[in-house]
């Protein structure tokens, strides 16, 4: 089949997303401007370069996690993890904004080194972000859209050392939980190597 997107699909769920998968989770957490902790996980979240270490989650529409970030500068990735999918489900409940997650779904705020968002203290990795930019996104005919992509580089970054195996970070053991599309996910359960192919040998 065919299809472009502004005319709709005409299947009984979205293929997109399934296509597009699977994908890592952004557990972003937030402090808004009165102090309230924010935790809530973002299915549209990458790694975008890695010197400098950026990253970054895209928000459809205003939510808390996009605007704490806008107006504080700042939010951590928490790494979402077979052991803490429960209350990482949870917290993307739609709370209002005076309600903090954290009490929310019963996890331990952390404090960070470089910001001042805590993080999520059972968390097996975190990474402590400074906003670099805050996007809104446009389509083919320049019209803004719902999307907002926040943009931050990595300033600091947590990792136990229970998950670190002969100087690596075992995502396997970690159970790194990935989104893909409709209602489900996946987890890491198996990976294999493969070096980059060198031109000249080949």
């Amino acid at each position: 089949m065919f299809y472009e997107p502004r005319n709709g699909h005409g299947l009984p769920h979205d293929p997109g997303k399934a296509i597009v998968s699977p994908r890592p989770i952004g557990w972003i957490s937030t402090l808004s401007r009165d102090g309230i902790a924010n935790l809530s996980p973002y299915s549209f979240f990458t790694m975008l370069g890695s010197n400098p270490f950026f990253v970054c989650f895209s928000s459809d529409g205003e939510k808390h996690s996009m605007t704490n970030a806008r107006d504080t500068g700042e939010f951590a990735v928490n790494l979402a993890s077979c052991d803490l999918f429960e209350q990482m489900h949870r917290s993307s409940v739609d709370a209002p904004a005076a309600v903090d997650e954290f009490v929310y779904t019963g996890l331990t705020k952390a404090p960070c080194r470089m910001i001042g968002a805590p993080r999520v203290a059972e968390a097996h990795a975190a990474l402590e972000c400074k906003v670099t930019e805050v996007n809104q996104l446009k389509d083919i005919e320049g019209r803004p859209t719902r999307q907002f992509v926040v943009t931050g580089q990595v300033v600091g970054v947590h990792i136990d050392d229970d998950y670190l195996v002969d100087g690596y970070f075992d995502t396997v053991r970690a159970g790194n939980v990935s989104r893909l599309g409709y209602m489900d996910y996946s987890i890491l359960e198996a990976v294999f190597q493969r070096t980059r192919p060198v031109w000249k040998d080949e």
